[in-house]
């Protein structure tokens, strides 16, 4: 087993960036390679001196000499296939590379881009070992195992501001809460919860190493800090040039097929332990703790996830974790509105009246349809009436004041208890600047011209302002084509159910067997169900295709930055899932049922649909079934897409495996036979969850029971996310995070608009108002003021003043006159059928309602927003103190190597400098 320039003496290599940014290396070194010795071969280890970048983007021009060791002889008879370590097993394998060695056209291409990156990621420092495709399970994939040293990973360190310990953590932890006790049953062992100690942090320096707790070099920095730099270092390093441009990064290496895949190992095996001692197991912990639903109860080990994923996922489930806590409360009171109706349902006089045989049914209603349908008596929609009561009671108007509320203190307190985070986790100092700063490698090798940047004096790429405006305008363009293409059918919706419906009263009137079960079914909820179901299939539909599209349309506008990346396709995702989700309950409503004129004088969709009627007990019934479908048919889907998919594919693809012996089957085929966790596994993750919230803040004057719904569905994402990613993906690539991003401000616009949203439903979509001012305004019987409320709701019309078109083809029991729900006057008044007084009032009283309630819950929010500091004292307090010793001991450090250099004589080192940092040293201590 050799090592690249073989030789006792000190080998220097520099990597470097030319004086016009093009990425260059240059490599000076003496002795050659040995005859037969490649960077792919099976057996080689390969090991050389770096040249590390600073902050710049690319591979900087700072130059490092490294001591190259003697070649050394590996035994591998005796090392496990089932590690994560090197044949030497010593030194950690930190990320794997693979790619199929296939003898096709671009073959001897691939062969040249993989020989060239190779060399260079050894010009960086990184040290190799290949997989031969005869060692790997299937006899045809070839593996190249990375590892960082100390010197590249101290270097990287510095350059991407990575905290680490200098001293224990001395402030007293909190005061234990006195509902501990209680709680017990949901903690988890304490080295689950903490599995280290806490400790004061400040970031890396190669100079200043003595300040830092190093007990082991080995183990300093963590499997995901390590992880995360080599990432670092493979999406910048260059592998050639192509059409006259410097390619460089992982990323189009993977995309042209030159590497199959690149991935950091999971520690272990899920379902056991590792033998190695010098493994911590995290994976498995996780999966015992964490990933299995009989946890469900259980707390989340943030902590461990943080340490085993990076920050960005650990950010996630701790949102995702609080949200949850924070929907029980929810989820409790819409159960106890949900409650008060359901016990409440005998007492309601408008179903009392309208299942009266002596009321309802002597009330003959105009058909719903021109022709084919017939009159019917009221009494018919007996039980529908009943269910609506259930949603259309006064609690729906508590309920929807009091989610107002919660989803202000819901975003209140997640603002604290990500700030707790953001200290406990080492990210106070960490600045989204910091990563605007860092290029998309896409970005720079996309970008054929080049600026000088005015702050750093540095020549950096860019895109033209015209082939900006160009690219936005096709952007734009596209979207809206999109946002376009799903009205239009929620339009073909609308007709399918304008259309169906006579069908449907046709078929329950004529078919004996559905005659049991008519009060229940009645043609409007069958109509109203279809078209829910069909909608929903519609949904998923448009999404599978436009996730696609929106994916290409944000690459085509090249965006500059990761998260300049992410928040442009988070904007577009969320504008078509908002209008392809919502569409369908924002019409039932708003839209269905308000503009349907009279008998008579129907208004009709394109001159030939004549518009929806509601229920004579409101539409909010109907609403609360599209509800219903279409946010539980997205959990169950988006379910079945999260954990039976992945687990498929997997169980397919290690079907051969499953025959061989474990010990053959090596750590890096087990999780290269795992899925791809990419780059938007959160973002879809987020998504799914923002539309929830949607869901439950939106509508949720409908339906108090979208809160529990969306607990329970919570409480199993949380399961099945940690399961999939433990046991089904391969290990993610750690990422800094210190918030959810743009996703905050989506929750705050939704927020506001769901107080909007649900004082209209309350105003225009149920009759919680026309009850109230006909039991103030119009009632007839003191005694009972809601008496004779379903009368006073419905108008009269003479049938024979049907036009010809629109009469029903029969009317077998000769009525004169039937009833359509509306406020107008009767057809011998002088005013026939204008609206009455009544409906004037109601509409006034509707619009007073909703400015009300609006200013009421706005100002309450934004009071209570105001009341909750974003930032506890506490960590306040711990923030200051970190700040402050960090400078004292890196003061010290700077005083102590002062007087060193005083005593060895240092001519430079001056009595006015020694002053200087004393002086320091005392101002921090003031501040």
């Amino acid at each position: 087993m050799n090592r690249l320039g073989k030789k006792a003496n000190e080998t220097l290599i520099e990597m470097a960036l030319s004086a016009d940014d093009d990425i260059a290396v240059l490599t000076k070194f003496t002795p050659s390679q040995s005859e037969g010795e490649e960077c792919n071969g099976p057996e080689t280890i390969s090991t050389a001196g770096s040249e590390i970048p600073s902050s710049s983007e690319g591979l900087n021009s700072t130059e490092t000499t490294l001591l190259i060791p003697e070649h050394q002889v590996i035994d591998k008879r005796h090392q496990s296939k089932d590690s994560i370590f090197f044949r030497d097993g010593v030194r950690r394998i930190d990320f794997v590379l693979s790619y199929v060695d296939d003898l096709n056209k671009e073959w001897e291409k691939k062969l040249e881009r993989r020989k060239e990156f190779e060399s260079n990621l050894q010009k960086a420092g990184l040290e190799l070992e290949t997989e031969d495709k005869k060692e790997s399970e299937d006899g045809k994939i070839f593996f190249v195992k990375i590892h960082a040293p100390w010197e590249v990973l101290i270097t990287y360190a510095e350059v991407l501001n990575i905290k680490v310990p200098i001293r224990e953590n001395d402030i007293p932890p909190m005061v234990e809460n006195p509902l501990d006790c209680v709680l017990f049953p949901l903690r988890l062992p304490e080295k689950v919860m903490h599995p280290e100690p806490d400790y004061f942090t400040a970031p890396f320096s190669k100079d200043k190493q003595e300040l830092y707790l190093i007990n082991d070099e080995s183990t300093f920095f963590s499997p995901s800090m390590r992880n995360r730099i080599v990432n670092y270092i493979l999406t910048r390093c260059p592998y050639g040039t192509e059409e006259g441009k410097k390619k460089f990064g992982i990323k189009r290496l993977l995309n042209n097929g030159t590497y199959t895949a690149a991935y950091p190992l999971h520690d272990c095996q899920y379902w056991k332990k590792a033998s190695d001692p010098n493994c911590d197991s995290e994976r498995y912990t996780l999966y015992m703790e964490w990933a299995r639903f009989l946890r469900f109860y259980k707390e989340q080990p943030l902590v461990l996830i943080r340490k085993y994923y990076g920050e960005k996922i650990g950010i996630y489930f701790a949102w995702l974790g609080f949200y949850t806590e924070m929907l029980f409360l929810a989820a409790v009171v819409g159960l106890i509105c949900f409650l008060y109706g359901l016990f409440t349902m005998d007492e309601n006089m408008s179903s009392k009246e309208i299942c009266d045989p002596a009321i309802g049914g002597e009330i003959i209603m105009c058909p719903l349809c021109d022709r084919d349908c017939e009159y019917w008596r009221l009494n018919t929609t007996c039980e529908s009436s009943q269910y609506s009561h259930l949603f259309d009671n006064v609690a729906t108007l508590f309920f929807a004041i009091f989610m107002g509320i919660w989803v202000t203190l819901f975003l209140e307190f997640w603002k604290r208890r990500q700030a707790r985070l953001k200290y406990e986790w080492d990210l106070v100092d960490f600045e989204e600047e910091q990563q605007q700063l860092q290029l998309r490698p896409e970005y720079e090798a996309k970008c054929t011209q080049k600026k000088k940047n005015p702050v750093t004096q540095e020549m950096e790429p860019y895109i033209p302002l015209t082939s900006q405006a160009v690219r936005f305008c096709i952007s734009g363009a596209t979207v809206l084509f999109w946002v376009s293409l799903i009205i239009a059918s929620m339009i073909a919706v609308i007709v399918y159910r304008l259309a169906v419906y006579a069908a449907f009263a046709s078929l329950m009137e004529n078919t004996q067997t559905l005659q049991p079960i008519s009060g229940v079914l009645t043609p409007q909820l069958a109509t109203s169900v279809t078209a829910s179901c069909l909608n929903f299939v519609i949904i998923m539909i448009l999404n599978f295709f436009y996730e696609r599209i929106a994916i290409w349309i944000t690459d085509m506008e090249i965006p500059r930055t990761h998260m300049e990346y992410e928040n442009r396709l988070t904007m577009k995702m969320f504008l078509f899932q908002f209008v392809n989700y919502y569409s369908s309950c924002f019409y039932v409503a708003f839209f269905k049922g308000k503009f349907v004129g009279y008998p008579g004088a129907y208004t009709y969709m394109f001159n030939r649909w004549r518009n929806e009627e509601c229920d004579p007990a409101g539409c909010l019934i109907e609403l609360t079934t599209q509800l219903t479908i279409v946010m539980a048919g997205k959990q169950i889907w988006g379910n079945i897409q999260e954990a039976i998919v992945p687990w498929i594919c997997n169980w397919w693809g290690r079907r051969k495996a499953r025959n061989n012996p474990e010990n053959l089957y090596s750590r890096w085929e087990q999780d290269h036979d795992l899925q791809t966790f990419g780059a938007l596994g959160l973002f879809y993750e987020y998504l799914e969850m923002v539309i929830q919230f949607g869901f439950i803040t939106l509508f949720v004057a409908s339906f108090p029971l979208a809160p529990l719904l969306a607990l329970m569905n919570n409480i199993l994402e949380i399961r099945v996310d940690s399961w999939k990613l433990t046991t089904q993906y391969r290990r993610p690539v750690a990422a800094k995070a210190h918030s959810i991003g743009v996703w905050q401000e989506i929750l705050n616009g939704m927020a506001i608009l769901s107080v909007v949203t649900n004082a209209f439903i309350v105003a225009f979509t149920s009759d919680m108002i026309p009850r109230l001012v006909y039991y103030y305004a119009y009632f007839e019987n003191e005694h009972s003021p809601m008496s004779g409320y379903i009368n006073n709701s419905l108008s009269v019309f003479l049938i024979s003043d049907f036009p010809e078109e629109n009469k029903p083809k029969e009317n077998p029991e000769n009525f004169v006159i039937c009833r359509y729900r509306d406020y107008r006057y009767p057809p011998d008044h002088e005013k026939k059928y204008m609206h009455t007084m009544q409906f004037w009032h109601i509409l006034a009283a509707k619009l007073a309602f909703i400015i009300i309630m609006e200013h009421v819950v706005f100002i309450v929010k934004f009071f209570v927003a105001w009341m909750i500091p974003d930032v506890p004292a506490d960590v306040k307090a711990k923030i200051k103190r970190e700040k402050y010793l960090t400078q004292k001991i890196l003061h010290e450090y700077e005083l102590e190597k002062l007087k060193e250099r005083l005593c060895q004589g240092d001519t430079r080192a001056t009595e006015k400098e020694f002053m200087a940092t004393e002086g320091r040293m005392e101002l921090s201590r003031a501040m």
